[in-house]
């Protein structure tokens, strides 16, 4: 898998290259990043990257023409980089299924270009998931008051949105995005079942994780809950499954709608919901 990132700040994405689960990830060699500025491809003396909106209003717009010329260039070097990760030998076969998707280019050509923008698509776990099983995607941080609707309609191919918010810029939308991506990536996570076991992931059939606990048994006077404690595997799954239910019915019950339509939730997961008070 590979990112790259068309940013005004190329520094800030060292926090998902060097650092943590992503960051060792990528010292495996399990994906790769780069990231281009704008102003590389300016034609300027002052690197002009923005500019006044026609029809007047506050704040600047990010010109179409860097930002097209950055993507082209990242186009032509993934292309270039595909086919040199096609001829390495990849060794082991868990090397080989993890590194297949990066020889699958998407009809059409290049890879897909997302605008992190609050008008697109919210982004949730399954187009992480998705995400993470492609060859990844070229990320286009926005800044100012907006993006020049010409490049919009020239290069990007998917719009996303992190929420009903507003930020400064794409950056931080974008590093979060590689990272929802990558800790599901094959040799991520030391335990792969960690993955698994994520808020939203399916085999919660989407909805919220369970609490969790860890030593001291008692802290503060505060018991870790008996079903933990008592070794009986289906019992613990069981006040797992319960505290899901639970926690998803009181603070998100839209997902346990929607797992209710997509016939997620079996008779005892009926039977427990009923149960709990209004």
């Amino acid at each position: 898998m590979r990112f790259d990132v068309i940013s005004l700040f190329p520094e800030l994405f060292s926090a998902v290259r060097d650092h943590g689960v992503t960051g060792r990830a990528h010292k495996q060699g399990l994906w790769s990043l780069r990231v281009w500025n704008p102003r590389d491809f300016t034609h300027d003396v002052h690197r002009t990257v923005d500019d006044r909106p026609y029809g007047g209003g506050p704040g600047m717009v990010m010109m179409a023409q860097p930002l097209e010329e950055a993507v082209q260039a990242a186009q032509a070097d993934r292309a270039a980089w595909v086919n040199r990760v096609a001829q390495q030998d990849c060794g082991t076969e868990t090397d080989r299924a993890g590194r297949a998707a990066y020889t699958a280019q998407p009809s059409g050509g290049g890879a897909p270009v997302w605008l992190m923008s609050p008008t697109g698509r919210r982004f949730d776990q399954r187009m992480a998931q998705e995400l993470s099983e492609g060859q990844g995607v070229v990320l286009i941080c926005g800044r100012y008051e907006g993006v020049d609707q010409r490049f919009i309609e020239r290069c990007v191919t998917h719009e996303v949105s992190m929420g009903d918010f507003v930020l400064s810029g794409g950056e931080i939308p974008a590093l979060a995005i590689m990272d929802s991506a990558v800790r599901l990536l094959p040799g991520a996570l030391n335990d792969r079942e960690s993955a698994q076991q994520d808020s939203f992931h399916d085999t919660l059939t989407g909805l919220l994780d369970s609490p969790h606990y860890t030593r001291p048994e008692v802290y503060q006077g505060e018991s870790v809950p008996a079903e933990l404690l008592s070794g009986h595997h289906a019992n613990i799954a069981l006040w797992r499954r319960r505290q899901s239910l639970a926690l998803t019915q009181a603070r998100r019950p839209d997902l346990i709608e929607a797992a209710r339509k997509a016939g997620r939730l079996s008779k005892a997961d009926e039977v427990f919901l009923a149960s709990l008070k209004p």
